[in-house]
């Protein structure tokens, strides 16, 4: 038997080059299962395969967002320790003057 392609392994993933879909003979011609038209299968296989391609890059898309996103937390969490630190030392100077202001008026 020398069969150019199956169900399973089709000879080409190509939708548009694969045979067209036909009716089955063994159903009876007026069976409950309504007929679909080839163009509608091939699209459908289309955006099935269409979609399978997009999702990679939409989770690249997202994996990168989630860097960006703790990256920019990141960012402001060493502000917010720059800041306190920055904080800290304004008010050591200005007790030190405060300081150095009473010696200075008990003198």
């Amino acid at each position: 038997m020398n069969t150019l392609g199956t169900i399973d392994r089709p000879l080409t993933n190509d939708p548009k080059k694969q045979a067209p879909m036909k009716p089955s003979t063994s159903e009876p011609a007026g069976s409950a299962i309504p007929d679909f038209t080839t163009t509608g299968a091939n699209d459908s296989r289309q955006n099935r395969t269409r979609e399978m391609q997009l999702q990679p890059e939409a989770l690249a898309r997202a994996h990168m967002h989630d860097r960006l996103h703790e990256a920019e937390q990141e960012r402001r969490a060493v502000r917010l320790v720059t800041a306190r630190r920055m904080q800290r030392r304004a008010e050591r100077a200005s007790m030190r003057a405060r300081r150095a202001l009473a010696m200075a008026v008990m003198q």
